[in-house]
């Protein structure tokens, strides 16, 4: 072999179209992990060895370069170039300097690929070799229409490739679920997607490629799962063994009698086996324990051998490359033996040339590593991985990791079988109680291939069938271990060079793991007594313990004849080792030979469940006479050049054997039936003890085996699995494309997708069209993440609680949730979601106004039907403003979920962190720990605008509740919070970013009385009903003071009689305008209700309201004044008939005064409803205290130090004086649930004492409610403070006269007066109205008169709340109606917007 460093001299390579970059770094470590480069001139200093085909060096688009060559190679060779449509590039051994040519090309897209159009086709028309071709050829001759990459500098944001998808983008429904991705499962993917199938792979383990598998002790430690039971040879009964990490590549069973190493992995056992490809021997598998389709047809299997061939392309170790010590001792010790006829090379699926392999993915050459078992970093490896499985990916298999496959089961009343998976991924197996309890699940509408390992398949039969799945009691039986033996040739007479290393020096190759055999199955009168032995190599990552094992190693056998010159060599080898190393060449380790034997053992391990976990028992795992039969051979083979023999680890010390090939256990039945197997010929699994077989239930891994095979399985398992997909395939009139693929461009898009055939239900179209827009949606979140290198962050949650279904819980209110949490609790209808929340970038979830993250994982409430539903591609949002009400920050979960009966709801859950939190450590647990539910039956795109936060309020509901987090559940959930990035740096700051938002959002919220006062904006978008009066007069007063009536004509006139039309009055208060009643922040204000419902709507804008004159010293006794002008103005115009009046607040109170002292005649008025008060104004406590505390009233003191006009407003840039009352006001005594930081709403507060309860009105009222208030003037101030303090109407200064004597109640008489206060009103007392009330009826006892409070409101938001409409206003109209129509009017909804509104839920909050 030629290891020479090669130098390009000319190193003029072009990259016009897309390339399919090597896999791995070279071995000097200078490139990046995917050692890529692109057209740029460069010399390659190291260059990897070249290829020794002259075929494959004959394509490059240049001649080769003359190379220097070391004197050990037999002849130099010129660095390969390869050729790939409209590109040509070579191998070099590492990475250089790139310069990107185009620079107007735009960026890439790496390992997200978009979702599949899938191209809609009926079943049977056209084959997919057809279709494949059909389709290339409408690419060919539209070249815009496949996304290609284009190179870039490094490929620094995408090292290496992601065959795989994030579980976020996974489909509910497939027609092919693959469960497994080594030999068996990688097999069944690539077919199945061949023949135009959509297919779902699911791997329990993670994605790694070349170069990020473990080189050290540490990594690979990490990458370590043990399970099972540890039970020593010379004890009944053993321990537990659970730890380290279920998704790791190494994966240790512990089990009675033999132990177990499998892998774990995209890419499956393949990743860590030593690629030994060894057909079994016909005598094999003629043994009866085969069904007779192949016992009795034995070369039927070699045409699916050659299949595998094409595919996996084994060659033997070529002669012309470095002798390998290892494999020159074995022929040694073979013919000291007398075997020297039974030693050969054997085929390895190890690459020994650079180029593409058969299924188009770049290779490079084996750097002779000896790391195979802990996989090869050098990129030279034939693993499923860059086979099958990229074959599969290229034929549009969609592929998920960390997919921890539990149980089948077959969907009832519909096609197929739904798969049940522990999904690993965001660290959801911190939370160990809902990890496997609490299983997602993907529904396979017409075939489940099982290919995760014959332990881990058997497995998912076992727990199938405990779930209810029938099949043949023979499930678990017949195991086998491969007769496996390990054991240790230690230090003998010659160097072995074993011990593998990353990077190995050219003159000192290590080799692949194994490259030659010792074959003894053939000749034997018993098949049975058949066996290889085979060398082996020591990863690195065992190094460090080798020597100590082999030296402490109990049982070992050493040289009997050894003179004491020989002894004494022995004796300094090994203290060679221990001193200097175990890499020291003379020392003991570097001069022993790994001995690892393959035979046949009694088939009768069983794999059972344990408290669900899986049990190994091996009964008697070995024929006693062969394996002393097979031990003294070793003993023989050692002896013979001088070492001692040693025995596993787990042989010395734990009385068994370990085994790296466990089969059987759901074997081929030998008489095609239940009773002698699990599944028949095909692989196909019965459904009891007869024949019949599942549709569509295959098994193709190394399960299906019945007997040992006494050699390296893999090559019969694939072999198997051809077999078995074909004959499926062929049952389906499925055909298998043998279309070869181009070079692949792993890092960019498929070249194929699966067909698509449409459903013929619509139900089943509008999902699948819901999905695909969903899909789409998420795919653009992670594509632009990834496009931008961002960073994310992601968590895992657990919430549970109790969930009432009731469809009449329709209320959005604190009451109806507890109520549905109480019934629900008393009938144990509990429920539980496990939802891993992913941020992919963390920028966009800090910056954007929704704080956005991506929803995955289950919700389980057995009190609904479909229960348990999985959840795909949610929304979470994180401390997004609740524009409903101020101050309030909302965690809210949004999501449609599936349930397992294909049935389709909503979840809508939302976390209140309001002002209540504020300085109160248990109640901001509370607020972030509590989550409110609503379920609701799925509508249609109701998820299809991200940004419309009430969607969930348009569909029915279904059932209502309460959700907690558990303090246990939140450190695990703390625990799991990861970050996502490029690199260390990008992670970091992804943590500090997401950090920093939390952090100041909570403190904002749990610190609000200290953190920074919030003025008005200039601007603001928050005015969504802008409700402009039809007309506009100008008022006169009969002393001259001019103001303003506003005219709203009615909407809906009833019986369309303008006749019908009614004249209603409306009065607001002081310092405040029209604006309260037609707000534009809410959706539907009093004057849209009123004028809907047929009447025509004045409302007066006097002298004390938001006006310049009311700063003019004007009192509601004046305001008396403006309020007869306008009602002459309303008589001029539409003539003499009576007008109903509704007053608020101290407009109330002026109109009082008018009524009261005669100026406004009684028989203008035709009713009143008087807001909050009319004429006895009574202040609430906290103004009382005002009016008397202290020695000088507080408006005198006020217009000493800041004049006679208090303004409700308030600006960062008003007088020092102005803007330390505002921070004073900080201080102004409030309940913990009305705080606040509105400096506006803290002065409104100084002057009427608080005018609402906050949680009635909408972020956008409160935030600007300096534009609804004006202002007061201390005349007017200091004549409420009287008022409110002696409790009636009164005349203006000096006289303060009363107006609430006898004759002037009288000019009341007639009149129907409603009362209503809001019970929570903290600027007048309740008393207020109530007085007034009893006044009345003891003056008038036939009068007219009723009194309401209405619970949860305050003052003004009976008219500003964002539910007025539905709490308030019907009781107002309901009056007006009841006077001005009649007592038998009906009063009937018009069918307008705000009709649509309310029937859409779109105001229920």
């Amino acid at each position: 072999m030629d290891k020479s460093s090669a130098q390009n001299r000319l190193g003029s390579l072009q990259a016009n179209g897309p390339l399919s970059p090597p896999l791995t770094p070279a071995l000097n470590g200078n490139s990046n992990a995917m050692g890529i480069l692109d057209g740029a001139n460069r010399s390659s200093l190291h260059a990897r060895p070249g290829s020794p085909d002259s075929n494959i060096s004959s394509q490059s688009h240049s001649s080769s370069n003359n190379v220097s060559s070391f004197a050990s190679s037999p002849a130099p060779r010129p660095a390969s170039t390869f050729t790939a449509p409209s590109s040509a590039f070579s191998q070099p051994s590492f990475t250089p300097d790139l310069r990107r040519e185009d620079s107007s090309s735009p960026l890439p897209t790496y390992s997200i690929h978009e979702p599949p159009e899938y191209k809609e086709e009926h079943v049977g028309t056209e084959s997919a070799q057809a279709a494949s071709s059909r389709r290339q050829q409408q690419q060919q001759q539209q070249p815009g229409s496949c996304r290609r990459r284009i190179y870039t500098d490094g490929r620094k944001d995408a090292p290496f490739p992601r065959l795989s998808k994030p579980v976020e983008l996974l489909r509910s429904a497939y027609d092919v679920v693959v469960i497994g991705s080594g030999y068996g499962g990688g097999v069944a993917a690539s077919r199945m997607a061949r023949t135009g199938q959509s297919v779902c792979l699911l791997e329990r383990g993670r994605e790694k490629w070349p170069g990020e598998y473990p080189a050290g002790a540490t990594d690979a430690l990490r990458e370590l799962h043990c399970s099972g039971e540890l039970v020593p040879g010379w004890l009944k009964s053993g321990a537990s063994v659970e730890g380290g990490d279920p998704t790791g590549m190494f994966h240790l069973i512990m089990g009675r009698g033999q132990s177990a190493v499998v892998g774990n992995g995209l890419g499956g056992t393949s990743l860590i086996n030593a690629n030994v490809f060894m057909e079994a021997d016909k005598e094999t598998l003629a043994m009866k324990a085969w069904p007779p389709e192949i016992r009795e047809n034995v070369d039927e299997l070699d045409k699916y051998y050659r299949k595998v061939e094409d595919v996996l392309e084994p060659q033997e170790y070529p002669d012309e490359w470095p002798k390998l010590p290892k494999a020159e001792l074995l022929k040694k010790q073979a013919e000291l033996m007398g075997l020297g006829h039974k030693y050969k090379k054997v085929r390895q699926t190890t690459r020994f040339s650079n180029g593409p392999n058969s299924c188009g993915v770049e290779m490079s050459p084996s750097s002779l590593t000896g790391q195979d078992t802990t996989g090869v970093n050098d990129g030279s490896k034939n693993s499923t991985l860059v086979t099958y499985i990229a074959d599969a990916w290229n034929w549009g298999a969609e592929i998920f990791c960390e997919c921890e496959v539990r149980y089948i089961e077959k969907v009832e009343h519909d096609e197929g079988y739904r798969v049940y998976f522990a999904w690993h991924g965001r660290n959801r197996g911190l939370f160990k109680a809902n990890l496997h309890g609490d299983l997602m699940w993907v529904h396979a509408k017409k075939a489940v291939f099982l290919g995760a390992g014959a332990i881990a398949s058997t497995e998912i039969l076992l727990r199938s069938k405990t779930m209810g799945l029938k099949m043949s009691d023979m499930v678990g039986q017949h195991m086998s271990g491969n007769g496996d033996m390990l054991a240790f040739g230690y230090n003998t007479d010659e160097r072995t060079n074993i011990l593998g290393r990353e990077k190995p020096s050219p003159y000192n190759p290590i080799g692949p793991t194994i490259t030659s055999v010792i074959d003894c199955r053939e000749g034997n009168e018993n098949p049975l007594n058949g066996f290889v032995i085979e060398e082996g190599a020591i990863p690195h990552a065992l190094t460090p313990f080798f020597q100590a094992m082999l030296d402490l190693m109990p049982g070992k056998k050493d040289p009997e004849n050894d003179t004491l010159l020989e002894k004494t060599q022995a004796a300094l080898a090994r203290y060679g080792s221990r001193f200097l190393g175990p890499y020291f060449r003379k020392g003991a380790v570097e001069k022993t030979q790994v001995y690892l034997v393959m035979s046949h053992d009694t088939n009768q391990a069983i794999l059972s469940l344990k408290d669900d976990k899986p049990m190994l028992e091996f009964i008697g795992v070995c024929r006693s006479h062969h394996v002393k039969k097979l031990n003294k051979l070793l003993e023989k083979a050692t002896e013979v050049v001088g070492g001692t023999l040693a025995q596993s680890p787990f042989q010395g010390l734990l009385g068994q054997q370990i085994t790296v090939h466990p089969i059987g256990g759901a074997c081929m039945a030998r008489d095609n039936t239940g009773r002698t197997g699990v599944t028949n010929h095909a692989g196909q699994v019965f459904t009891g003890k007869d024949s019949e077989t599942y549709d569509g239930l295959i098994v193709t891994d190394g399960s299906v085996i019945p007997t040992a095979l006494g050699a390296n399985p893999f090559a019969t398992i694939a072999a198997l699995a051809e077999r078995s997909v074909e004959i499926y395939a062929k049952s389906k009139g499925l055909t298998i494309s043998q279309e070869k693929n181009g070079l692949l461009d792993l890092l960019g898009e498929p070249q194929h997708t699966p067909r698509h055939h449409r459903p013929s239900y619509k139900r089943e179209q509008v999902r699948i069209l819901e999905e695909r827009e969903s899909l789409t949606m998420a795919n653009k979140v992670i594509r632009a993440a990834r496009e931008l290198s961002a960073g994310g962050i992601g968590f895992t949650e657990v919430m549970s609680g109790f969930i009432h279904q009731d469809e009449d819980l329709t209320s959005d209110d604190r009451e109806t949730y507890e109520l549905a949490h109480r019934i629900g609790k008393s009938r144990c209808e509990s429920a539980r979601f496990f939802l891993s929340v992913q941020a992919f970038n963390t920028r966009e979830l800090v910056n954007h106004s929704q704080h956005r993250g991506m929803l995955t994982g289950t919700f389980v409430c057995p009190a609904i039907a479909g229960s348990p539903f999985m959840v795909q591609r949610g929304e979470f949002n994180l401390f997004i403003l609740n524009n409903k009400a101020p101050g309030t920050r909302n965690l809210t979960y949004d999501f449609d979920m599936t349930g397992v009966d294909g049935r389709r709801l909503h979840f809508h859950g939302y976390k209140v962190v309001d002002s209540s939190v504020a300085l109160a450590p248990f109640q901001f647990w509370r607020a972030t720990s509590t989550l409110y539910v609503t379920i609701s039956k799925h509508v249609k795109g109701m998820c299809t605008d991200l940004d419309d936060e009430d969607a969930w309020r348009r569909a029915p509901v279904i059932a209502k509740g309460i959700m907690h987090i558990q303090p246990a559940d939140f450190l695990s959930q703390i625990n799991t919070m990861t970050p996502t990035g490029g690199n260390f740096i990008k992670k970091a700051v992804s943590v500090a970013s997401f950090l920093t938002y939390f952090t100041r959002k909570s403190v904002s919220q749990f610190l609000a009385p200290l953190t920074p006062l919030e003025y008005p904006t200039k601007t603001f978008s928050g005015f969504i009903n802008n409700t402009p009066p039809d007309q506009s007069v100008n008022i006169v007063a009969s002393d001259g003071v001019s103001s303003r009536m506003h005219i709203w004509e009615p909407t809906r006139i009833p019986d369309n009689d303008p006749k019908n039309i009614r004249n209603l009055f409306m009065i607001p208060g002081a310092a405040v305008d029209h604006q309260i009643f037609a707000l534009p922040t809410i959706p539907y204000n009093t004057v849209n209700y009123f004028t809907r419902a047929g009447y025509r709507v004045f409302i007066t804008v006097h002298r004390i309201s938001q006006r310049m004159v009311a700063g003019s010293h004007w009192t509601t006794y004046d305001a008396r004044l403006d309020l007869r002008a306008c009602l002459e103005y309303i008589r001029s115009v539409h003539g003499p008939d009576k007008i109903y009046t509704i007053a608020h607040c101290m407009g109330s109170v002026a109109f009082a005064s008018g009524l009261l002292d005669g100026t406004i005649p009684a028989s203008w008025i035709l009713g009143i409803t008087c807001s909050q008060v009319f004429m006895n104004p009574i202040w609430g406590p906290t103004n009382m205290a005002k009016v008397m505390v202290g020695p000088v009233p507080l408006d005198r003191l006020y217009s000493l130090v800041a004049g006679s006009w208090f303004s409700c407003a308030a600006s960062p840039d008003d007088t020092l004086a102005q803007r330390g009352l505002d921070q004073m006001l900080r201080l102004y005594p409030q309940p913990r649930r009305e705080l606040c930081n509105n400096a506006s709403c803290h002065r409104v507060s100084l002057a009427f004492n608080r005018c609402w309860n906050h949680a009635n009105l909408n972020e956008a009222t409160h935030r600007q409610i300096d534009r609804f208030f004006g202002g007061i003037n201390m005349t007017q101030q200091r004549m409420l403070m009287k008022m409110g303090y002696e409790g009636h109407v009164m005349g203006n200064a000096p006289l303060f006269e009363r107006l609430t004597g006898p004759d002037n109640v009288a000019r009341l008489r007639g009149i129907p007066v409603m009362l209503f206060v809001g019970r929570d009103n903290a600027v007048l007392s309740p008393e207020a109205t109530e007085r007034t009330y009893e006044v009345l009826c003891e003056a008038f006892e036939d009068g007219d008169y009723t009194r309401k409070v209405v619970p949860g409101y305050g003052h003004l938001d009976c008219w500003m709340g964002r539910n007025a409409w539905k709490d308030v206003y019907p009781m107002v109209r309901e009056e007006v109606d009841r006077v001005t129509r009649g007592e038998h009017y009906k009063f009937v909804e018009p069918d307008d917007r705000f009709s649509a509104m309310v029937h859409g839920g779109e105001l229920l909050y």
